[in-house]
């Protein structure tokens, strides 16, 4: 459901609130590279620096040819290039790249149910600048950054690369697939775009899943639980307040399509606190299971917040 209209401060597309609330801009996402120089992502584990998928700056001995030089006294003679050596007669040294790079994958979920808040911004208004802090984030440390985008009615998938085009892409993806939005919520979504997830990131890469994990099944957990056996992983549940605490009252949802009205007695009020809760417990476990982070974000917090928090 995306709006809640029976409290003043509501946000809802109806109302007076503005752009920011619902989804960004593509100018404003951009505008998140500067503040994304205190996002830190976070040190990469024995799973990515064993699939030789982390970068690195210096020469030595790796899996990626740079060039060949004349031999000089202490070099491995494992590493000579008889082929050079043979064309020129002089003994020539192979000279290698460390393979030290950490693609960097955002999942980000724009399922009906991401499109919800009353207080902040949309919970997938949240996920796109999360994910785009984190983009620029990787961008500086010289990561390639791909990415999925998915929703009901379908996903969308960036392949890693290099520099700031690839952030760019990612960024105008995002800001494309938001205004297409689907009218009913399909649980199925989720479960889809987890399969494929372990495909599309590859081995060593440091994957973000930014969802509200709303009827995440068994079989798209057992897809979090393979794609982290090669990959570092961080969850990041994305909430509104009003899912931790419902006030009392009548409260009237609406998608645009279908509405839900739901009395705030205290048996329904507590019942949907433990629902959230067994939920977000449920993903805190699976995380810690598999060696995953796990990041709380809410709506009515600032993203470069939630990210620096995370980070510590």
């Amino acid at each position: 459901m995306r709006s809640l209209s029976t409290k003043p401060d509501a946000v809802s597309p109806k109302a007076e609130a503005k752009d920011w609330v619902i989804r960004p801009s593509l100018s404003e996402l951009i505008a998140l590279s500067q503040p994304a120089a205190g996002v830190a992502l976070g040190r990469p584990t024995a799973k990515a620096l064993q699939s030789g998928q982390y970068l690195s700056r210096f020469r030595g001995r790796g899996m990626e040819f740079d060039e060949a030089r004349l031999y000089m006294p202490g070099d491995d003679v494992r590493s000579l290039d008889w082929r050079v050596t043979a064309r020129t007669g002089r003994p020539h040294t192979k000279i290698f790249q460390e393979e030290r790079e950490r693609p960097i994958f955002l999942s980000v979920d724009y399922r009906a149910s991401m499109f919800f808040a009353t207080r902040g911004m949309y919970k997938s208004a949240m996920a796109s600048r999360l994910a785009a802090l984190l983009a620029w984030g990787a961008h500086r440390h010289d990561d390639r950054i791909g990415g999925q985008i998915f929703s009901e009615s379908g996903s969308f998938e960036l392949k890693p690369e290099h520099g700031q085009g690839a952030v760019l892409r990612y960024l105008k993806a995002l800001v494309e697939r938001s205004k297409i939005t689907s009218g009913s919520s399909s649980e199925g979504a989720l479960e889809e775009a987890l399969i494929h997830l372990p495909r599309h990131a590859k081995p060593g890469s440091l994957v973000f899943i930014l969802s509200d994990f709303r009827g995440l099944t068994p079989a798209g957990a057992s897809s979090i639980s393979r794609l982290s056996r090669h990959c570092d992983g961080v969850l990041i549940m994305v909430s509104d307040p009003i899912e931790v605490h419902l006030p009392p009252g009548r409260h009237r949802y609406g998608n645009g399509v279908e509405e839900r009205v739901i009395d705030g007695d205290q048996r329904a009020r507590a019942l949907l606190t433990r629902r959230f809760e067994e939920r977000r417990d449920a993903i805190k476990t699976l995380a810690r299971r598999h060696g995953m982070r796990f990041v709380d974000a809410r709506t009515d917090e600032q993203p470069l917040t939630i990210l620096q928090r995370s980070g510590r």
